[in-house]
């Protein structure tokens, strides 16, 4: 079994939010991730910015405001 790593980049930063991550949906309100027997996590106001299906990475950001 496959299971990703979720990344939440915040400038130059990057914060691991989940190991082995099972799930994820993306919402009004953000990004939720979830991996076996655990809650899921809610991003508030992520959004999916890039998928390394090779490396099992989930690049998630903050939604930039639309103009």
């Amino acid at each position: 079994m496959c299971m990703m790593k979720i990344i939440l980049v915040q400038g130059d930063r990057e914060e691991v939010v989940l190991e082995n991550a099972a799930t994820l949906e993306v919402n009004a309100t953000g990004v939720v991730v979830g991996a076996m027997f655990e809650q899921p996590k809610t991003i508030s106001g992520a959004e999916v910015r890039s998928i390394d299906f090779l490396n099992g990475r989930v690049m998630v950001g903050k939604r930039e405001e639309k103009v």
